[in-house]
């Protein structure tokens, strides 16, 4: 029973409603009924007919400020009826269609456009004879529909649907827009989609993102970027949003915004040189050093060489660099930085070739001597520092170690580590990445050490602007960004900036670093809009940052109560469920019931678990806490994973980023069936619902002041009174037929 809505439904003319992989499914018993006339009293609910998907697969065409979509799909029915169907295609809201074909099994089919108005009718009638509210998703949004006839039994039906429209510009930034939000109309996740974007601009193109998924972005020129995102058994549960924009300037700068009107708003801000050929590339001098002890013979040590070797040759002519490599001692192939011409890279793949694997473990000697042989002090400064194992031969005591290291590094030199396999010490590494601002990289036993270095490298081959401030005017209040030391911007990459913000009105950002020992600054406009309630994913995305860092603190310099509340309040309130912070929350929902502070069917992930037998508790608490627990662990597996997982939360860039280790929260139901603490969460105008055994719960009911409850049952005429009063509640009444949530600070519930 899978459903894909993209940005269309299918209605197969019914009483009932489910949702499938191809549409939204209605069946009438007359098949010449009208779709739109009202239910009569008594009608029956005959069965429903599912439609599969055969294959999803979605192009866009971007040419500055125009699209073109292309959606292509087969459906299947696999049943033994012949039906009868409507196409509905919703219009994205506010888009300017300026063309709509499409095809119904290569025949060219002619659309109905209907307004917002006539539109609206036909959802609230089908909410109304359904009973399911998932379609006031696009209640405020016109349609396109298209009368479809036959679906014959066990056949395919072929859809190509088109359609060109204009996009929004604000700010300079430009946003193309795809509804995929659909996971609430699913039986079960989306099986494949294919989604591929053609960005093509007159003016150079400097960003390029998306914070909804997780893409990639391949960049073809300086007017031009690919972007391409592929998934399977997928949950379709957010729209997806590609933001772009062009600048004459050096360096593009784009910042969004969301402001509700109950609290401090926040934004997302996007720095980028794009891949301008004119601009400044900073001289770097960047020492490679390399662990040769014994522990790295084999494959691991073979990789290693191929990767360096790599990252020799694709140095800049104007670089400088050098090679160490260290095991019970710590040699290097010139005394200080030399330039990279060609002689000194033959020396360098010579000297690279002939490392054996052999002895100790003296970390201690290798960053000493990588940190001093700097040639050139105007130079960006780089330690790439790759190891297997923990220090054994000079300094082994990791805060004697660091500070000896601090002491060495008064220049601040960026040291990124590259911890392979698992028996090494992961505080060492990410402390050293922490005091530097570079950050941290593992590579595990079944993966290859040469893609991830190389990777590495081409990212930061070319720096644009280091020693990065950004500082805002004083007209608006800005607080708790993130990252807390910004990174070093690299040409093709990008450097993204989140927090959050009182007051509204224009405003500036000024933006200052060093490029070759100069200093360089730049002045954006912005504007701190005073209520932006669109882009819902900015809340979540800055709470996972937030509890990214704190997580980091936590793991790497010890536990308190003013962390571990913090971490609970932002998890619970933004939806941020990990293996890590689900058991904060649940622990926290537990002591909130026992001293009545919260009532019990207003927990989030409590209401969920299966009942404990007596005197027992359930097993995904034990491996919840666990988990929870390995995070303070110095080496193993567990303590590898939470280091690469915490510091995903501490740069998420995306939403699907916030989703760590959730393949860890299975969990049986008090059903027996099988269930994930992650799934059946939703974020609605800037806070997390929480589907409790299909009760939404708002996260802001267990901290709202007045709990006084407005009881209003579902599909009543109170029910379309509420929404046509406030507007602002048809998204959270589409979550489903029963939902507690808060509104102007009071607690209402639909229910059944």
């Amino acid at each position: 029973m899978n459903r894909f809505i993209l940005i269309f439904t299918l209605v197969i003319l019914s009483l009932c409603s489910k949702t499938y992989a191809g549409g939204f499914i209605i069946v009438m018993p007359d098949r010449h009924a009208n779709p739109d006339a009202p239910l009569r009293q008594g009608m029956p609910n005959p069965a429903l007919f599912p439609l599969e998907v055969r294959s999803n697969k979605v192009e866009v065409d971007i040419n500055d400020f125009s699209a073109v979509t292309t959606i292509e799909q087969v459906f299947y029915n696999p049943g033994n009826r012949q039906l009868e169907g409507y196409f509905l295609f919703p219009v994205p809201k506010d888009a300017i269609i300026k063309h709509f074909s499409m095809l119904v099994n290569g025949v060219e089919t002619e659309a109905e456009l209907l307004d917002a108005g006539k539109a609206r009718k036909i959802y609230e009638d089908i909410v109304r004879r359904s009973k399911d509210p998932a379609l006031l998703e696009y209640y405020n949004q016109g349609m396109f529909r298209v009368r479809i006839f036959p679906i014959l039994p066990r056949s395919e039906q072929r859809i190509k649907l088109t359609y060109a429209e204009s996009l929004q510009v604000e700010d300079g930034t430009i946003e193309y827009f795809f509804p995929l939000n659909t996971d609430k109309f699913s039986a079960k996740p989306l099986n494949q989609i294919s989604f591929k974007v053609n960005v093509n601009t007159k003016e150079k193109l400097k960003n390029v993102f998306c914070p909804t998924h997780e893409v990639e972005i391949n960049r073809k020129g300086e007017r031009e970027a690919v972007v391409g995102y592929e998934a399977t058994n997928m949950r379709a549960d957010r729209d997806f949003k590609l933001y772009y924009s062009t600048a004459t300037s050096k360096i593009g700068m784009t910042m969004l915004n969301y402001k509700n009107a109950d609290e401090e708003g926040y934004f997302y801000m996007s720095i980028s040189p794009g891949i301008d050929k004119q601009v400044e590339v900073s001289k770097k001098s960047i020492t490679f050093v390399l662990d040769a002890s014994g522990s790295m013979a084999g494959d691991k040590m073979e990789q290693a060489k191929k990767a360096l070797i790599f990252c020799i040759e694709n140095l800049n002519e104007e670089d400088e660099f050098n090679v160490v490599r260290f095991s019970t001692e710590a040699t290097t192939l010139f005394d200080q930085t030399q330039k990279a011409n060609e002689t000194n890279r033959k020396k360098a793949r010579e000297y690279v070739k002939s490392i054996k694997a052999l002895g100790g473990t003296n970390i201690d000697e290798a960053l000493d001597m990588a940190l001093k042989n700097k040639a050139n002090a105007n130079e960006t400064s780089f330690v790439v520092f790759m190891t297997d194992g923990k220090p054994t031969i000079g300094e082994t005591i990791e805060a004697e170690l660091l500070a000896k290291v601090e002491k060495y590094n008064a220049e601040k030199t960026r040291i990124f580590t590259f911890g392979i396999g698992s028996d090494l010490n992961t505080h060492l590494l990410d402390k050293l990445t922490e005091m530097t601002n570079a950050y941290r990289t593992y590579v595990t036993e079944e993966e290859d050490i040469e893609i991830k270095v190389s990777n590495f490298y081409e990212k930061v081959s070319s720096p644009i602007l280091t020693d990065i401030k950004l500082t805002f005017d004083k007209d608006v209040i800005v607080s708790e960004i993130y990252p807390k030391y910004l990174p070093d911007l690299f040409k093709g990459s990008s450097v993204t900036v989140m927090g959050r913000y009182s007051g509204h009105g224009p405003s500036k950002v000024f933006l200052e670093g060093q490029v070759n020992g100069k200093n360089e600054r730049q002045v954006y406009p912005i504007t701190f809009e005073k209520k932006n309630e669109t882009n819902e994913y900015i809340p979540p995305l800055w709470a996972s940052r937030c509890v990214g860092h704190l997580l980091d603190k936590i793991r790497l310099h010890g536990s308190n109560k003013e962390l571990v509340d913090e971490v609970v309040r932002l998890a619970k309130k933004h939806g941020i469920v990990t293996p890590y912070t689900s058991f904060l929350i649940i622990e926290d929902e537990r002591q909130l019931v026992n001293r009545r502070a919260i009532q019990p069917r207003d927990q989030l992930l409590n209401n969920r678990l299966a009942p404990p037998a007596p005197g027992n508790i359930p097993i995904i608490e034990e491996a919840l806490e666990e988990e929870f627990e390995s995070m303070s662990d110095i080496a193993g597996e567990k303590s590898v994973r939470s280091s690469k997982e915490v510091q995903t939360l501490n740069k998420a860039n995306n939403i699907a980023q916030t989703q760590v280790g959730n393949t860890r929260l299975e969990f049986k139901d008090k059903n027996g069936l099988s269930q994930n603490l992650a799934g059946g969460i939703q974020n609605v105008q800037g806070r997390a619902f929480y589907n409790n055994n299909n009760v939404w719960i708002d996260s802001n009911v267990q901290v709202v002041k007045n709990q006084n409850t407005n009881r209003i049952r579902f599909n009543s005429s109170d029910y379309f009174a509420l929404m046509q009063k406030n507007p602002e509640t048809v998204e959270i009444l589409s979550l489903g037929q029963e939902v507690r949530f808060v509104l102007n600070n009071q607690v209402y519930e639909i229910y059944l």
